[in-house]
Formats: structure tokens, C-alpha cells, sequence
């Protein structure tokens, strides 16, 4: 610090605040919402602590000041939380007659609201989804839609609602053998899941939609946030989705068939919940995808909430994010394997 101009002297004490809290965000996915929901809250800051330890980096490497100790060492003790928000290889992508390609799509209900301004978006949405042609669908925030027609699939949906029914939905080439609903408490989200048979094998295909904050990420709408009742309402759905997470996984310790888990957790994968269901999984994205793998059109910095899981008796051969505008989120899609 003696060597440090005043300026600069504000520059490191904010980089250091900053390094701090990223260093703390490394043992959040070990803390139980439950118990720590305030600091539960810092895992939706992850990537914009990222990206900002790594700006200080270059401008104390600018200024050739060792100063940039500080964050290349918190960065490089996390470089796990760095290589998954974004990827430096290249997308890995082997074409094999075996791949089972995954496609998992929040959909925000077909924007029935007209959230987004476009009168072709249904028609958009099918096109798209057949062109890319996956062998299993699973979309959250579903509802059935005469203009959205999905041909040659099986279809396994549960709904709830009762002026717009809504809910999760599996779509799949192949037979389902069985399904069912795991029902999460005082909730209208839920997971679900479906059994297909490809090749003799039978694969389970879990959706799992965890509890959303209801909050509006827009500028106009977080100006208008109270930030303790902010606070207070991220850290009451972190705990109901600790509790949902519990629930589902007391369900698939149960099953004895290669998974597959897709899903929109609202969470990073910083979180506690991603650490417990992924569990001993494997994160496509991590294993076969690249850049940044944005799944949520948050404006300010790139956010990954919809994930791919798959268990060990897959190969991941590909993993995709596509750049389709046609709702809140964005569609991937993995191919795998089984072994």
C-alpha cells in the first residue's frame, strides 16, 4: 500500500472487499440455506465477482503492481468456480449412431403474456425445436398450445393452475414405460420424471423445476427493491429449494437406471442445491460445452441456471447453448452415450 497513490490506495481496498467475498463464495455450495440463508445469497453474485477479480487482475497488470497478487490468487484457489462460468476449449462434439441428444428448454408458458414482442414466437419455437430435432424434451414453465405442434414424440406433462394450466413436460422418440410426479410443498413447481426404453435399455429422464424468487432482474424493477426485503425474499426461496432438493433426491437415491437430470434450478452452479443434486453427476456443459453458457437473459452478466446432469455410464459426446430468443431462457442441448 506505501507504494500506492490515493486513488489507487481505493482501487486495492475495493479489490479487496471484492476478492473477499469471492474467496467466501467457495464454501457457500457447504453452507445449508437453511442455516445461512443471507450468505446463500451471495451465489447469484458468483460470475460478476468473477469477472470483476479478473478486471482488477488486468489493471494492476497494466500498472505492473504486485498488487495483482491479490486476485490471481483468490482466481486461481477457485479456478473450479472460474472454468464453470466459462469454458476456454472448444465444444466437444462427437457424432455416434448411440447419442441420445437432451434438449432442456424453460419455455415461460409460450409467451402467453407477451412478454417478448413478436406474433410468430409459437411458430418460431416449433421450428426451431424440430429442426434441432432432439430425442428428449424437457421444457419448465410448459403449457399445452394448439400452435405449438411437436409431432412423433411421447409426451409425459404435469400441470397445475387454474386460470393458465402450467407445469413441466417430457417429450421423448422413445417409449415411456413409466412416470410420475414428485410434488414439491406450498409450491406450484415440481419435478418429474419418465422412464424410456432405447435399445432395450431403460433410461430415466428426471425435470426438475426448483422455486423461483419471482423477482424482475430488469433495472427499473431492482431500483424499486427494498435491498433488505430482497435479501429476505432470496434467502426464504433458497430455503424452499434446499427443502425441494431433499425431497427429489430421496426419489432418484431410489432409482437404479442411468439418469439423466435436466432442469432449471434458479440457482448457479455456485449454489448448495446444484452441489447436492449433481452429487457424483456430471455437468455437461463443464465436460463437452464452451464460453460462457448463458441459460438466462440477464443483461448484466452471464448467468447458468439450466443445467444437463448426466451419471457415469454416459460418455457426454456434445453440449450446446443455443442463441434462441424466445423466451426468459435459453435452450441446450447435450448428446450422451451410454456406455
Amino acid at each position: 500500500m506505501r507504494n500506492l497513490k490515493g486513488f489507487e490506495k481505493l482501487i486495492f481496498v475495493i479489490n479487496s472487499l471484492m476478492a473477499f467475498a469471492l474467496l467466501l463464495s467457495y464454501i457457500l455450495p457447504y453452507m445449508e440455506p437453511e442455516k445461512f440463508a443471507v450468505l446463500s445469497v451471495l451465489s447469484l453474485a458468483v460470475p460478476a465477482l468473477i469477472i470483476i477479480n479478473i478486471l482488477f487482475l488486468v489493471y494492476w497488470l497494466l500498472k505492473v503492481k504486485r498488487q495483482l497478487l491479490l486476485s490471481l490468487g483468490v482466481l486461481a484457489l477457485g479456478y473450479s468456480h472460474v472454468f464453470s462460468l466459462y469454458k476456454f476449449s472448444s465444444s466437444k462434439h462427437v457424432e455416434d449412431s448411440e447419442n441420445l441428444s437432451v434438449m432442456n428448454y424453460n419455455v415461460r408458458l409460450f409467451n402467453v403474456f407477451d412478454w417478448i414482442d413478436d406474433p410468430k414466437l409459437k411458430d418460431n419455437i416449433t421450428r426451431f425445436i424440430t429442426e434441432k430435432n432432439p430425442d428428449v424434451l424437457c421444457m419448465q414453465e410448459y403449457r399445452p398450445d394448439e400452435q405449438v405442434k411437436l409431432t412423433n414424440y411421447y409426451k409425459y406433462e404435469e400441470l397445475s393452475g387454474k386460470q393458465v394450466k402450467s407445469g413441466q413436460a417430457i417429450f421423448t422418440k422413445y417409449p415411456i414405460v413409466n412416470s410420475g410426479s414428485i410434488q414439491f410443498p406450498n409450491s406450484s413447481n415440481n419435478a418429474i420424471f419418465a422412464d424410456i426404453v432405447k435399445q432395450g435399455d431403460t433410461i430415466r429422464i428426471y425435470n426438475v423445476h426448483l422455486q423461483s424468487s419471482g423477482i424482475d432482474p430488469t433495472v427499473e424493477k431492482l431500483s424499486k427493491e427494498d435491498s433488505e426485503n430482497l435479501f429476505n425474499r432470496v434467502g426464504n426461496t433458497f430455503k424452499m429449494q434446499q427443502s425441494q432438493a431433499e425431497k427429489f433426491l430421496k426419489h432418484k437415491n431410489q432409482c437404479s437406471y442411468p439418469m439423466v437430470i435436466c432442469g432449471d434450478f434458479n440457482n448457479t452452479a455456485y449454489s448448495y442445491v446444484y452441489k447436492e443434486i449433481k452429487g457424483d453427476l456430471t455437468d455437461t456443459f463443464v465436460r463437452a460445452g464452451n464460453g460462457f453458457g448463458r441459460t438466462y437473459d440477464y443483461r448484466f452478466f452471464p448467468v447458468r441456471i439450466d443445467f444437463i446432469l448426466a451419471d457415469e455410464r454416459f460418455d457426454i459426446n456434445a453440449f450446446k447453448t443455443f442463441d434462441a430468443k424466445y423466451s426468459d431462457h435459453y435452450p441446450i442441448m447435450a448428446k450422451v452415450k451410454l456406455n
